[in-house]
């Protein structure tokens, strides 16, 4: 550590200079190496790197923060394009669903065109609570003011809840067109 007294009553000195070979030899750095000779250079890890080019150039450090902001922009707009693919392909096999309801159970059941959204709100709840573990009905009743939003229990799934979601409506609707029963 006698070294590093050295360093810090010279480092303000006009007179200071150290290579980085030198800081190598005498702090025992790692992370960064110095080659001579032909293809030589000083190299270091890019973590060294950029906190060394930030040190010296403002305009470096701004470079480099703007591209982290973009990056990370970048990486959350692919995150909610994927969520939007899963949630437009449940939406799309729920209409799966509803054609083999409307086209199997309804034209079998005792309900009247009043009471048809029953069947199908009954098996889009077997299906919620099977992955969400409630009915529709109870989601919206602790979550009111989302309903005022027009928000539902499928806006909030996970990526994984939409792909299985995606997978128990097809074959749901397999289901229904087999005649098999609910309970079954």
């Amino acid at each position: 550590m006698v070294e590093f007294d050295h360093f810090k009553m010279q480092a303000g000195l006009p007179s200071f200079v150290m290579s980085v070979s030198e800081w190598i030899v005498k702090t025992h750095a790692i992370g960064m190496y110095v080659r001579s000779g032909r293809y030589g250079g000083t190299y270091a890890h890019k973590d060294i790197a950029f906190e060394f080019g930030s040190a010296i150039s403002p305009v470096f450090k701004l470079y480099l923060i703007k591209e982290y902001q973009r990056l990370k922009e970048v990486e959350s707009n692919v995150f909610k394009l994927e969520w939007n693919v899963r949630r437009i392909l449940s939406k799309a096999n729920y209409v799966i669903q509803t054609d083999a309801i409307h086209q199997h159970i309804i034209p079998y059941s005792n309900f009247s065109k009043q009471t048809e959204w029953i069947a199908y709100a009954e098996e889009a709840d077997l299906l919620n609570v099977a992955l969400f573990g409630c009915t529709a009905r109870q989601w919206r009743d602790a979550n009111p003011t989302l309903v005022k939003e027009n928000k539902n229990i499928r806006d909030f799934a996970s990526i994984n809840q939409l792909a299985v979601l995606s997978n128990l409506e097809t074959h749901n609707a397999e289901l229904i067109k087999e005649n098999v029963n609910k309970i079954e």
